[in-house]
């Protein structure tokens, strides 16, 4: 069954459409699921990746991925920690969030510890 993505031009969002067959989806008109709409643009769809464990620690431990960093710029750290946190595949908590947001707009990171001096404190992402 496939599922293809549209845009509704009613209701100004990206929905979902499941049709039951491809020859279905070939020949129907896709209806909104939120609105009716019938005024769809069909989008290109997100493609995910499931990936083990010891290739995601093997990206990270490739000295290529360093690659652009540069140590003096805030804003090339924060891209590169966000990268980095997604290829962990797991929740880093607001706290990294807020970090790396603040690093991205260009905040230097004295300026970061200044502004949040509880960061760090109590129990990590693995700790009880």
């Amino acid at each position: 069954m496939p599922i293809y993505e549209y845009y509704c031009h009613d209701c100004r969002r990206r929905v979902s459409v499941l049709f039951r067959s491809f020859a279905e989806a070939e020949t129907q008109n896709p209806r909104c699921p939120r609105c009716d709409g019938s005024r769809l643009t069909r989008r290109v769809s997100r493609v995910a990746m499931l990936r083990s464990e010891e290739s995601r620690l093997d990206d990270l431990a490739d000295p290529s991925g360093m690659a652009g960093l540069d140590e003096e710029d805030p804003k090339s750290v924060g891209r590169w920690m966000r990268r980095m946190g997604s290829e962990l595949g797991e929740d880093l908590g607001d706290d990294f969030g807020e970090v790396v947001d603040r690093l991205e707009a260009g905040e230097s990171p004295e300026d970061i510890e200044a502004a949040l001096p509880d960061l760090g404190e109590g129990p990590g992402p693995l700790e009880p």
